[in-house]
Order: C-alpha cells, then structure tokens, then sequence
C-alpha cells in the first residue's frame, strides 16, 4: 500500500468528507421535497437578496442555464420570483417570496442537525480550530487561483 504525505492524505480526507457530506444533504433536503442545489440558491439569496440572476449563477459556481432552470423550478414553487432589473431590461433580478420564510426556517433547523450529526463529538476548541484552518486553506486557494498558478 503506497504512502502519502500528511497534506495529501488530508487532502483525500476533505474530499471524501465533502463527497458525504454532499450526500447526506442530498438525502436530508429531499425530507423537504428540496434539492441540496435549490436550498443553496435559497440560502444565496437569503444573503443576497435582489442579485442578478447572472451575478447568482457566478456566485454559485453554476452555469447560467442550471441557475435558470434551477429558478425556475423555485419560482413554480412560489418560494422566488424574478423582477426586472430597472436598469437593464435583459436582467432579473430574485427576490424570496413570503412563502419562503417557513421553508427557509425547516431548511436551517436541518442544516443545523445534520451539521451538528456531523460534526458530533468534536470539542468546541476543535471546531474553532477547524474552522480557522478551513479559512486558511480557502485563503491559500483564493491567492492562488487568482494568481492563475
């Protein structure tokens, strides 16, 4: 059996975590008739709310046609509705819905249990600084993304 460093066996561990951690949201959002991809378009525009659907779909890493459909999709449920961008007639921009509200309630209480699932049994000071070094690793990326390394 071959062996990796320790950054790259920590690099395998965060991709099969990811990898579950995708999973097991998939199953979760679908308890709410939700997708993991429409819960993250409406925690977006929770932050975010009036964004230009072009803007979302960069933000989100989707390609503009997944977005649209995506929305779509939200707006048939009456959780979004898209409004004209008063200064450009070929946007829209996305507004949550009052209907959203509960529905983004149900989908914090889960995310929370299946956050607080997965992260069981680690101290407080283990989260902290976990999540310091998550940081780390995004800021190192960022620089080197953007760096174009």
């Amino acid at each position: 059996m071959p062996s990796f460093s320790t950054e790259r066996e920590i690099g395998f561990a965060l991709h099969d975590v990811a990898r579950m951690l995708r999973t097991f949201a998939d199953q979760r959002a679908r308890d709410l008739n939700m997708t993991r991809a429409q819960w993250a378009v409406l925690v977006k525009l929770q932050r975010c709310e009036g964004v230009k659907q072009s803007e979302l779909a960069e933000s989100l890493d989707l390609a503009p046609i997944t977005l649209a459909r995506l929305i779509d999709k939200l707006t048939a449920s009456g959780l979004v509705e898209r409004r004209d961008d008063a200064n450009d007639r070929r946007a829209n921009r996305l507004f949550l819905t009052d209907k959203a509200g509960p529905t983004l309630e149900k989908l914090g209480a889960l995310g929370e249990n299946l956050m607080g699932r997965a992260l069981g049994g680690l101290a407080p000071q283990t989260l902290s600084s976990l999540r310091q070094a998550l940081e780390r690793i995004r800021h190192n990326l960022k620089t080197e993304l953007q760096a174009g390394v």
